[in-house]
């Protein structure tokens, strides 16, 4: 029986992750990129010796890491996972996590403490690293008030955790039924409120409701729209740490790309598709390329923007649910600026900075307003600084650092120049850095310097109105709200990504591969043997 032949398009860590599934389940299966190499949003830059991640730098439960690198072809590890009883309780996970054996063959990945310092407008800071005691000193030292708060906090959140990501975190919402049977849950925990309001009901101060709030921006989200099911990466941060690949995200991507072509996969660059090809009873064949090449296909799959992979390349006709209205309709994510800088070495950065830096702007809750609401290039701004070569030095040139350091902006519904604000915003960040002690004589001490604006995220990673994170993870694209990872439209087309479910963030794009595969395994009558079993060499059967 001849093996059934799958194409995804786009080699974000979705298409990767999908890829390297797909070839476990038995498919043949080519990645096709637009662009010269690996990535997507997670693509690196290289320049002047230094290396710059360009996107995601944070990573978080590395197990399903470890599960694609040991994945075998004809084993595919569909099944739920086992969590013992420690990590539903959100204890640390302190040891064995980092680098299973089967990751240690690809790629070195460590643990990084603190997970955040998280700067104030004042120059105080609390640094978060996932220990409930030192969290609790430390805001014993910022905000006493607010002690026995964070107590309630953990415990509200703890609950959400349980239920929101280790028993339905893998729940494919395809149908109204299956959400209703979880909506009573949400409400009863009290997730269907902004993670802000959340916040804000056990906290106090202004500080404590930012530090326990922020993270959902790392996605895309504003943390006062966001639904507090969010509350939960407080929780998956805290059970399983923050960690750094050696060598940045970049060589994650690449060891994705060695493990893919390892099980036979295929990955094809300079290979923009722009049609996915549908016959007339609204099945995907294929698809073709720029260049008119045309590629046949069982089954296609798409890591790429949701609204561009439907208005651009599915023709009208074969959209009935996923018509144009209906998907501008959809609330876009922010978008960012972000400068990729090097710069020589004083001696004194690991006095000041850490390797995850969050500097929080004097005006939080109007800056969050400036961007997702008014959409207005705001007088204050928020950053993340990353500096890896406080962790691995060799990403820059000796007695040199690598930094980026990412600004939310709005995206480009907001009518912006870029090309006339995208600079001077850069000269405001640079020299606030400078100027407020975070990185003394920037000035005199920077060696290279390369931004992007949200025209680099429409233009060079196909992303509508030049979103940096796929759909806003608002309640209304929550879920069984947020798009379906097998196409209601168009048979045998799937999704996988930030835009689908579960949504945005490393670990949750993983996760939707493997909702994705489990999908396409159902559909296509994978043996169990070979989804959930032991290795098999048995081919797959037609639908």
């Amino acid at each position: 029986m001849n093996q059934k032949r799958a194409v995804v398009i786009g080699s974000g860590v979705g298409g990767l992750s999908l890829g390297i599934r797909l070839q476990s389940l038995g498919f043949n299966t080519t990645v096709l990129e637009k662009l010269a190499g690996p990535g997507g949003r997670a693509l690196v830059h290289r320049s002047h010796g230094f290396t710059f991640d360009m996107g995601p730098t944070v990573l978080t439960v590395p197990h399903f890491i470890e599960e694609l690198f040991a994945l075998e072809r004809g084993h595919a590890a569909l099944g739920e996972a086992d969590f013992p009883a420690h990590v539903m309780n959100g204890e640390r996970v302190r040891s064995g996590i980092s680098g299973g054996p089967a990751t240690s063959r690809y790629i070195d990945i460590v643990p990084i403490l603190p997970f955040y310092r998280i700067y104030f407008a004042d120059g105080t800071w609390f640094d978060y690293d996932g220990d409930r005691e030192n969290a609790r000193a430390q805001i014993a030292r910022l905000a006493p008030e607010d002690v026995d708060g964070y107590d309630s906090f953990h415990k509200a959140a703890l609950a959400i955790f349980k239920r929101g990501f280790i028993d339905i975190g893998y729940t494919h919402f395809g149908d109204i039924g299956s959400m209703l049977k979880v909506a009573p849950d949400l409400l009863r925990l009290d997730a269907v409120r902004s993670l802000f309001s959340f916040t804000s009901r056990h906290f106090k101060s202004d500080k404590m409701r930012q530090v326990f709030s922020f993270e959902p921006l790392l996605i895309g989200g504003n943390p006062m729209s966001v639904p507090a099911i969010y509350a939960m990466i407080h929780l998956v941060e805290k059970t399983w740490g923050i960690h750094f690949a050696r060598g940045g995200t970049g060589a994650l991507i690449d060891a994705f790309v060695r493990k893919f072509q390892d099980l036979g996969g295929d990955i094809r660059y300079l290979s923009e598709v722009t049609r996915i090809d549908v016959n007339d009873a609204h099945e995907a064949t294929g698809v073709t390329l720029k260049d008119g090449t045309h590629m046949e296909a069982d089954l296609v799959a798409s890591n790429g923007d949701y609204a561009n992979t439907y208005m651009k390349l599915i023709d009208k006709r074969h959209r009935r649910i996923n018509f144009d209205a209906h998907i501008k309709l959809k609330r876009q994510s922010m978008s960012v600026v972000v400068i990729y800088f090097g710069f020589k070495a004083d001696g004194t950065e690991a006095e000041r900075m850490r390797h995850h830096n969050i500097i929080l702007g004097p005006q939080y809750e109007q800056l969050l307003k400036d961007i997702f609401h008014r959409k207005v290039l705001s007088s204050n701004f928020s950053q993340y600084l990353h500096i890896p070569t406080l962790t691995d030095p060799s990403m820059a040139p000796e007695g040199h650092h690598t930094a980026y350091t990412l600004i939310p902006v709005p995206n480009k519904s907001s009518g912006i120049d870029w090309k006339v604000e995208g600079p001077r915003l850069v000269e405001r960040v640079l020299a606030m850095l400078e100027a407020d002690g975070y990185l003394p004589k920037l000035s005199e001490r920077l060696v290279y310097k390369h931004f992007v604006t949200p025209d680099f995220y429409e233009s060079a990673l196909n992303s509508h109105l030049g979103n940096s994170f796929g759909l806003e993870p608002v309640l209304p694209q929550t879920a069984f709200f947020r798009p379906h990872n097998r196409s209601e439209d168009v048979k045998r087309l799937y999704l996988v990504g930030a835009n689908f479910q579960p949504g945005g963030g490393t670990p949750s794009v993983m996760m939707s591969a493997k909702m994705t595969a489990r999908l396409i395994a159902a559909d296509y009558a994978i043996p169990d043997e070979i989804a959930n079993g032991a290795p098999t060499t048995t081919a797959i059967p037609s639908l």
